[in-house]
């Protein structure tokens, strides 16, 4: 999860290789309004993300047994509980960084709809994880791979917790 340009795409695919899970990249499942509406520069409204977040909750929620990795915005509390609803085990890794950095790398991407234009309204509207929320906070300062690296190890110690006997959970 995360902000436009911070790399959810890249380290999702990554971790999905490293976890040999499937990935899907949410931005795929946004229905073509939602596509043209971010193309014309214009944020899209928590209705307008209703059934994104429901096709997005119905892959996670499919891939309960198996494990799956997809990239996901999911800027507020209220998202993340909504895909929580379709897949209760779901794991966030918040990919983090300041304005400036992401600002630089949306400007470097070529061919991706979202402009950057809207990178204010989405570190207006993010709200980062919460202490109830599954999850880590992971800075994007470095590479991919060392990026990715942190990642996978919150997984894992995540799914450390998850295997261990409920009364030493914490």
């Amino acid at each position: 999860m995360g902000v436009a340009g911070t790399g959810k795409t890249t380290v999702g695919a990554l971790l999905a290789d490293a976890l040999a899970v499937p990935y899907a990249e949410a931005d795929s499942f946004h229905p073509p309004e939602n596509v043209a509406k971010m193309t014309a520069g214009e944020p899209l409204d928590d209705t307008d993300r209703e059934p994104w977040l429901d096709a997005i909750g119905r892959w996670a929620g499919e891939r309960r047994e198996s494990g799956g990795v997809v990239s996901c915005s999911a800027l507020k509390r209220a998202y993340r509980d909504r895909l929580r609803a379709a897949a209760p085990e779901v794991f966030f890794v918040h990919l983090t960084g300041d304005r400036a950095l992401i600002a630089r790398r949306m400007e470097q991407r070529r061919d991706h709809f979202m402009p950057l234009t809207l990178l204010d309204s989405q570190f207006a509207t993010l709200q980062p994880l919460q202490q109830d929320e599954a999850g880590a906070a992971v800075p994007v300062c470095a590479d991919p791979g060392t990026v990715t690296r942190r990642a996978l190890a919150a997984v894992r110690e995540w799914s450390a917790v998850l295997e261990a006997p409920p009364a030493v959970r914490p």
